[in-house]
């Protein structure tokens, strides 16, 4: 992050980008882009946004800066607007099936001949073949390996990470448009939300967060733990902080892989209190957090 007093970097001032995107991975990235300096338009469809009816504050908080008009795309004064906005925009993001892009007219092809400058991004559940699948973010996120029983992830990994995606698609059309890349027109990118959630599950299928793996919970100074009040979350997985932890809590030898330690550290910590173990943190320069029960 830059200091407070460095001047923001927005490496997409002065680029103007157009969301008909509903619900979560659409105004997210285009959150993401009026954050790096972009000219923000939405336009909704005469019912709104339907994030504005389920979640008002989360659907505030993606739209602000956001400049959002009404425009019914099936009735020609709704396409008329559009592409009087196309006329004067940089990149369309958009996040229907392709089918239905069709019947309003706005696939690739179709919008390349009208708008021959512009550049899209596209999201869309799968790729290829697959986006006319329907799907959810827990779909995805089930497909790609990160759903391990009946509870619901804590987030929603593959639209969050697919905003991220689209957001970083934008940026690379403008950047190949500077650097003389876009002499033939506009660019198209479809951005996949099972992608996303594939490319977030990675550290999973390397094994890294597997049972077996050092931080999904086989090392012992990468878990969490009940402690006397709440939780601890202890991240001493480099060896210097894992032998400071273990010598705190009179753990010999610190063999972090063993069910020894495991068990010895799970009954220290036990006794603790937060305050005691965040004291014990900041002290011994140990990585962890305590948590509410």
């Amino acid at each position: 992050m830059p200091s407070p007093s460095a001047s923001p970097f927005l490496p997409l001032e002065g680029v103007r980008v157009l969301s008909l995107a509903l619900n979560l991975p659409g105004p997210a990235a285009l959150l993401r882009c009026r954050q790096m300096g972009a000219t923000c338009l939405k336009l909704e469809p005469p019912g709104g946004d339907p994030m504005a009816l389920y979640n008002q504050p989360a659907y505030a908080a993606l739209h602000e800066g956001i400049a959002i008009e009404t425009a019914d795309l099936k009735t020609e004064a709704g396409q008329q607007q559009l592409h009087a906005a196309l006329a004067k925009t940089d990149v369309l993001l958009t996040s229907f099936r392709p089918s239905a892009l069709r019947k309003l007219g706005l696939d690739w092809s179709a919008l390349q001949a009208r708008h021959p400058s512009l550049s899209q991004v596209a999201i869309v559940g799968a790729p290829g073949e697959r986006a006319e699948e329907p799907g959810h973010d827990l779909t995805y996120v089930a497909e790609s390996g990160l759903v391990t029983g009946t509870e619901l992830p804590p987030t929603l990994y593959a639209d969050m990470g697919g905003a991220l995606l689209a957001s970083e698609a934008v940026l690379t059309a403008m950047l190949r448009r500077a650097r003389g890349g876009d002499k033939n027109g506009g660019m198209y990118f479809e951005v996949a939300l099972n992608a996303s959630a594939d490319w977030l599950a990675l550290p999973r299928t390397w094994g890294l967060t597997q049972p077996s793996g050092a931080v999904g919970g086989a090392h012992a100074g990468y878990r969490v733990y009940p402690c006397a009040d709440g939780r601890v979350a202890v991240a001493a997985l480099e060896p210097h902080f894992a032998n400071r932890l273990c010598e705190v809590a009179g753990v010999t030898p610190p063999d972090m892989m063993a069910t020894a330690t495991h068990e010895a550290l799970a009954a220290w910590l036990a006794t603790r209190t937060r305050a005691e173990l965040e004291a014990m943190g900041r002290e011994r320069d140990v990585p962890l957090l305590t948590l509410a029960g």
